[in-house]
């Protein structure tokens, strides 16, 4: 099996794709896309919790695509700084601030505008001054070497054609013992170059 995976397509053309299809997911929620979304998903087949799911903004966990639940990897710790990578709404990044008060940090990295739009209301509306939301690339993240206690993400680094410089983005932020809690997509069979460079297979 390849160890690596020569991308022959234009990466930023797959960057615009996929802030058109999450544009889209934004602002129309229950539109026709193949991957599930909302609350009921998270709460019924991810495990997150439904009544917490339940006190945040229905316009934060409507969008919510993720793939996993990063929670049942541990609690955040009270007062910790956190980023997630491909923030999208919110939802995870408010889940945070809860966890770590209003002592700790939250920053949600993405790319979006609608969905940055979204997740901005959401901590204006939660009454969470400790949670932010910046907009950027998760292979070129705009924080301090060992500045991170946890970073955090949900089905979003599959999208990366860059992969190796966000795992190496990731350990440079990270503070000694700083940890990863992260779900993504992964798959066990080989795919073939012409799979490998479809950008409609990357975006889903």
């Amino acid at each position: 099996m390849d160890m690596a995976c020569d991308l022959t397509f234009d990466r930023e053309r797959l960057k615009d794709e996929i802030r058109t299809t999450y544009g889209r997911v934004a602002e129309q929620p229950d539109g026709d896309f193949h991957f599930h979304r909302g609350p009921d998903y998270a709460a019924s087949v991810l495990g997150y919790d439904r009544a917490e799911l339940g006190e945040l903004p229905d316009f934060v966990t409507a969008p919510f695509a993720g793939v996993g639940n990063p929670y049942l990897a541990g609690t955040l710790p009270a007062g910790a700084r956190v980023i997630d990578l491909g923030s999208g709404s919110g939802m995870d990044c408010l889940l945070a601030g809860r966890q770590v008060g209003a002592q700790g940090e939250v920053i949600g990295f993405d790319m979006t505008d609608a969905m940055l739009e979204k997740a901005r209301a959401g901590s204006s509306a939660a009454g969470m001054d400790h949670v932010r939301f910046e907009k950027a690339d998760i292979s070129r993240l705009p924080v301090d070497d060992e500045s991170v206690d946890v970073a955090i993400s949900n089905g979003v680094i599959n999208l990366s054609p860059e992969k190796p410089q966000v795992f190496s983005e990731l350990y440079r932020v990270l503070r000694r013992g700083g940890r990863v809690q992260f779900a993504d997509i992964v798959i066990e069979a080989e795919l073939s170059a012409a799979a490998r460079n479809d950008i409609e297979l990357w975006v889903g």
